[in-house]
């Protein structure tokens, strides 16, 4: 057999350039020294809605800090579950930590960055990080952070933890999302960005200065963004300020969602108009982002329509060597993936099933825009989306 019957299946090679990129762990969070346990008076600010099965872990976490002089302070916003009395069970045991109960939201908002400036009405600390109720931290986790905020690497200082994946649907969907945001944002190219667009910060970690955060507008400046992590990031850039990304996969882990419908609800919430934000002030690139995802999800799929087609007569035979070798590949790359994510490397097989689920978010989400996004129990319609902007 020729080499050049194989030739059709080389574009699903292509892929495996980007490992060189994805293999590149550097900026690395552990390998910054960690600055003095008293050298700052931290406030860690957990906003919390209906998060009665992960909050105990972040708190008690978070509590075990190596750090000496903090406060955690839990903004409950307005849970329809036990978040609010577990919190308080545990204060009852640690002074350290405190229980805010959040105030409506009010129009224009979106409930996260409401709770975290409640978050920081009530902090005492002069350096604030933001963090989320689905992750848990390693003791010297913030020890570190703190040692780059000192070092000067960055005044926002964000980490990518390690993405936790337990059920077939996080382990098959995930890995396409990651894939997606590893190449468009490695920590490396984020932190030398030379533009906003450039820029994100992972809502899940993220520690700045109480000054810098009152300079930026604390997150009343991100009030109507969804991504409001992604928003914050390009407004700390677009002030002459330094965004530092790195990794922390052995300092922290979350778990972001649990089954197919959490998965579902939460990147329908965030894909479109996270993918929009991603390019601020270029109309034309933001409106081809549904088309690009789609595309990539269309990528993995065609091999397999082609296989099918095949089958049923519709294709000529002569295209079955490059039609296996292109799925061939495909498996090969995903199961990298996989391993990468520390995910059974046979769940690769399943790549399809996570590339057809994430088409339908794609699609979902974009149909849906910012006219209709759902999230823990509370819907926000057009009418939010415009008082958002009439607040600019």
């Amino acid at each position: 057999m020729s080499v050049a019957a194989f030739l059709p299946a080389l574009p699903w090679a292509v892929p495996f350039l980007a490992f060189a990129r994805l293999a590149d762990r550097k900026p690395a969070l552990a390998a910054v020294p960690p600055a003095d346990p008293h050298s700052h008076r931290v406030s860690v600010v957990i906003p919390a809605r209906n998060e009665a099965a992960t909050i105990e872990t972040v708190v008690r976490s978070a509590l075990a800090s190596a750090h000496a002089d903090f406060e955690v302070i839990v903004v409950d916003d307005r849970s329809t579950d036990e978040t609010a009395s577990i919190v308080t069970r545990l204060a009852a045991h640690d002074a350290r930590l405190r229980l805010v109960h959040g105030a409506e939201l009010p129009a224009g908002w979106y409930g996260k960055p409401w709770a975290c400036v409640q978050g920081w009405r009530a902090a005492t600390g002069d350096v604030l990080l933001f963090t989320d109720a689905d992750t848990r931290h390693e003791p010297m986790l913030l020890p570190h952070a703190l040692g780059a905020l000192d070092a000067g690497r960055g005044d926002l200082i964000t980490v990518n933890p390690h993405q936790r994946c337990v059920t077939f649907w996080e382990r098959v969907i995930m890995p396409q999302v990651w894939l997606l945001l590893g190449v468009r944002y490695h920590p490396a190219a984020v932190s030398r960005a030379r533009r906003s667009r450039d820029v994100i910060a992972n809502g899940q970690f993220i520690l700045l200065r109480r000054s810098t955060y009152e300079e930026i507008g604390t997150h009343a400046a991100v009030r109507e963004e969804v991504a409001e992590d992604l928003a914050l990031a390009q407004v700390v850039h677009s002030r002459g300020q330094r965004v530092w990304f790195a990794f922390a996969t052995e300092l922290m882990e979350t778990r972001m969602y649990h089954d197919l419908p959490h998965i579902i609800e939460g990147w329908s919430k965030n894909l479109y108009m996270g993918g929009r934000r991603s390019f601020p002030d270029e109309p034309l690139l933001a409106a081809l982002v549904p088309l690009a995802l789609g595309g990539a999800m269309a990528y993995w799929l065609l091999p397999l329509v082609a296989l099918v087609l095949l089958l049923a007569g519709v294709v000529s035979s002569a295209m079955l060597t490059p039609v296996l070798a292109a799925i061939g590949v495909s498996l090969l790359f995903w199961a990298l993936v996989s391993a990468g994510m520390r995910i059974p490397p046979w769940y690769a097989v399943a790549y399809p099933l996570g590339a057809l689920a994430l088409l339908y978010i794609v699609v979902r989400s974009t149909w849906r825009g910012a006219t209709r996004i759902e999230w823990k129990g509370r819907s926000y319609g057009a009418e939010q989306a415009e008082a958002g902007r009439r607040l600019r």
